[in-house]
């Protein structure tokens, strides 16, 4: 799949980065707390790393490994100071163990989806294709049973689809606007479970509510300065991730990695091959089926000197002719039946420069057969 970013055709506002402001920040971290054991966290589109990090220290850094996804070059540089394991890369083009993070903070980038070069969108919803769904799809299934979800949001991309998916995939659900009502954000807090029954009075009414909000026809509430419920309890990890890597090379690591290996050159006899450097006289005579083995495979050939001090620059070759025999057979009526029988056979031969001085026949081209 294509890059994000780029497809962020109406928004003009740092280039698609909607970070979320300190204030909503800090309340928003006010409703999470510590569910006990070693944690895993994920921001899948970090920015600088600044709200993955403070909810890494909210948590208690010490318990926590908090990971980051960026496609910014340098807001990936800054998140990587604050996280313990960075990727610099497109989400859609990492490989991320599934169901490891007890926390998910997604702040995706916000805008509609546009055709690549093929007519394609890279978007198998039904509703309005829209990069927070995009992400959210891509997200949710990193996210462990039973794990918090933090959802920052414009309000207008609350559809019947998106409210759907949220109803059904989350508990426990709270929506609040942004202290920050500069880009109508929502703030959507959720506990992730297997199941739950959409008929439910406490599920419809949330789902009203949700829709109400993402067609205007509501408000949600500014989130609160104290919080005023239980907290939602990030779980403990099941495990680390196994896989946390971005699918294609980044360039910086391609480039260090060239610049360590210095490419084929060091192991080029091992990759393609050597020529032996000694020979090894042969374990016994060749026979004429061996020399011709040897002469088609091109291995008789270079400059060769006698012990009388005659020097050959030579060449081994092979082609073949055919031998005919003839037989006569009588038939039953007393004619005869004459059969020719053709016979294919390799011939070797060896051509020989002759670069022998005072030769009588040097710089002439001489047949070995």
């Amino acid at each position: 799949m294509a890059l994000m970013f780029p497809r962020l055709a109406r928004n003009f506002v740092k280039n698609g980065y909607f970070p979320t402001d300190e204030t909503t920040l800090e309340r928003a971290l006010a409703a999470l707390a510590p569910g006990g054991g070693p944690m895993c966290i994920l921001d899948p589109c970090a920015g600088e790393g600044v709200a993955i990090a403070e909810a890494a220290h909210a948590l208690g850094r010490e318990q926590v490994q908090a990971f980051a996804v960026e496609y910014d070059a340098e807001r990936a540089r800054h998140a990587r100071q604050l996280v313990d394991r960075c990727i610099h890369g497109d989400l859609m083009d990492t490989l991320i163990s599934r169901q490891c993070f007890g926390l998910l903070w997604l702040n995706p980038p916000y805008g509609d989806l546009s055709k690549d070069a093929n007519g394609n969108i890279g978007y198998d919803g039904k509703g309005r294709a829209r990069l927070e769904k995009l992400f959210y799809q891509r997200s949710l299934p990193l996210l462990q049973y039973g794990g918090v979800l933090v959802f920052i949001v414009p309000s207008y991309v609350l559809d019947a689809e998106l409210v759907g998916w949220l109803t059904h995939h989350f508990a426990d659900l709270r929506v609040y606007q942004a202290v920050d009502k500069q880009f109508r954000q929502t703030v959507i807090f959720g506990r992730r479970i297997r199941q739950r029954d959409q008929a439910s009075e406490s599920v419809k009414a949330m789902r009203v509510l949700l829709l109400q909000i993402g067609q205007g026809d509501a408000d949600a509430e500014e989130l609160p300065l104290e919080w005023p419920f239980m907290p939602y309890s990030v779980p403990a990890a099941l495990a680390e991730p196994e896989h946390f890597y971005r699918v294609t090379m980044e360039p910086e690591q391609f480039a260090d990695e060239v610049s360590r290996l210095q490419g084929l050159w060091p192991t080029l006899d091992t990759h393609l091959g050597a020529a032996q450097q000694s020979l090894r006289p042969p374990a016994r005579a060749l026979s004429h089926w061996h020399l011709a083995l040897a002469l088609a495979a091109g291995a008789i050939s270079g400059v060769v000197q006698s012990k009388t001090g005659r020097v050959l620059v030579v060449k081994g070759d092979t082609h073949k002719e055919k031998t005919l025999q003839t037989q006569y057979t009588e038939r039953d009526d007393g004619s005869v039946a004459e059969t020719r029988i053709l016979t294919d056979k390799f011939v070797p031969v060896i051509r020989a420069w002759d670069m022998t001085p005072d030769s009588p026949t040097l710089g002439e081209v001489l047949t070995i057969r």
